[in-house]
């Protein structure tokens, strides 16, 4: 029976090649595993982290009506840091690499300082940490 347990995070992209090297050059991910052109795994604690092609799915499951293309934010990844400092720092440092900011660092009703930036697919993801109980 299947465990309700996310063993993996794949991105499936038209745009293979540019968030590859968003992933690699811009977030720092080490690649661990990739075949040249339409897949990557990615160095990642807990939960493999992958990149791939419509057409590797298409390969794979012989369904056409589920790999149109998407656009915009199709996904959010949350990039947990330990202190407001480093939301700051982190943000600062993704805006000299020429990232895509959607929103600089502020401090959230939830309990959290956060930032959000965008991949080359435009999915949003955010940078938090969790602000001291008041």
């Amino acid at each position: 029976m299947m465990k309700p347990q996310i063993n993996m995070i794949g991105i499936v992209t038209s745009n293979f090649n540019d968030m590859l090297l968003f992933y690699r050059d811009k977030l720092w991910f080490e690649v661990t595993y990739e075949m040249k052109g339409n897949y990557v795994e990615f160095k990642n604690e807990w939960v493999r982290f992958a990149i791939t092609t419509h057409q590797v799915m298409k390969d794979a499951t012989w369904l056409e009506e589920y790999l149109t293309k998407k656009h915009g934010h199709c996904l959010e990844l949350a990039f947990s840091v330990t202190t407001p400092e480093e939301v700051d720092k982190s943000i600062e440092d993704l805006l000299h690499k020429w990232v895509t900011i959607i929103k600089q660092a502020s401090d959230m009703p939830r309990g959290q300082r956060t930032a959000f930036f965008a991949d080359p697919d435009g999915n949003v993801h955010e940078i938090f940490c969790d602000l001291p109980q008041q």
